[in-house]
């Protein structure tokens, strides 16, 4: 059976998005039920996938070289203040956020990052408000106050750290989507990517190098949940993602990645037993739709 190239488009973004949403629920294996350390995992995961993307770009497009990216001081600066501010918080903060809480819930928050981004175009006035900005944001934050009080004004149902690092998470991933674009115009993504998690990576060893692991916990299931963590749920979804947009339109590209939070979510419920009071449920739905609303006007502008 040949593919054609709609259908190879179709299932690399679906594939990316089912690994992103389905790392995070590895990551969150890791950490309850073997001890992982976040610091030394997102060490980890950053190097090894950062490694990964730049080898991927050497091998399949030679014109550009891999050092190219640091030929102008300009750019070098650029790049270091997206790696730590946008690569590594993002990172850094969505662990947390999946240490303290669980994947379902960090997923979700992080993907608020788009509306975050409408507020501070509205803020710096290049943008009106309309019907769809104050739907979005209607469905933002009724969405998100379900999800993490379960309808109730006295207490919250997800761990305030978890609540805390998520929303770091999304305006983190905002900042990083932002300040990419100069980068993106001049440089391949992945390129951008790779060298960012390597530079991220190489910040991160200072604080936990990644040699530091201790071999006890490191049994054959949790080896092959972390190469799966580190290399399906983070460099090959990336991979598949930007590799699905040579075949299919950016538009249907962003609406195939809203399974991510839905695989968090299915992934939570299946490996590690988390159970969703019904408001939260609607909370999620919410959330869910205010994705699929953004996926679908992305490219409509």
């Amino acid at each position: 059976m040949i593919l054609t190239n709609r259908q190879k488009g179709i299932i690399l973004a679906v594939t990316g998005a089912f690994f992103w949403g389905v790392g995070g629920v590895a990551s969150d294996w890791l950490f309850t039920n073997k001890g992982i350390d976040i610091d030394w995992y997102v060490t980890a995961r950053l190097l090894a996938s950062g490694i990964f993307l730049v080898a991927v770009h050497r091998f399949m497009s030679k014109d550009i070289p891999v050092f190219s990216i640091f030929r102008e001081k300009s750019t070098v600066m650029r790049l270091i203040i997206f790696s730590i501010f946008g690569m590594l918080l993002v990172q850094y903060s969505y662990m947390a956020s999946i240490d303290y809480g669980n994947a379902a819930i960090a997923t979700l928050l992080q993907y608020l990052a788009p509306v975050y981004i409408i507020i501070w175009y509205l803020i710096k006035g290049q943008e009106r408000v309309n019907a769809f900005d104050a739907l979005a944001i209607f469905l933002t934050l009724t969405g998100t106050f379900l999800l993490l009080t379960n309808g109730s004004f006295e207490n919250l149902s997800v761990p305030l750290p978890a609540v805390v690092w998520g929303v770091i998470s999304g305006f983190s991933l905002a900042f990083y989507t932002i300040y990419a674009g100069a980068l993106l115009r001049r440089f391949p993504s992945v390129l951008v990517v790779g060298w960012a998690m390597i530079i991220a990576g190489g910040v991160m060893n200072f604080i936990h190098p990644v040699w530091e692991v201790g071999a006890g916990r490191m049994d054959m299931a949790t080896i092959a949940v972390l190469l799966f963590g580190i290399f399906a749920g983070t460099a090959i979804a990336f991979w598949f993602f930007i590799k699905s947009l040579e075949y299919i339109s950016a538009k249907e590209t962003t609406l195939f990645g809203t399974i991510e939070p839905l695989a968090a979510i299915v992934a939570s419920v299946i490996v590690m037993n988390v159970v969703f009071q019904s408001w939260q449920l609607v909370g999620m739905f919410l959330i869910l739709v205010l994705i699929t609303l953004l996926s679908l006007k992305k490219q409509d502008e």
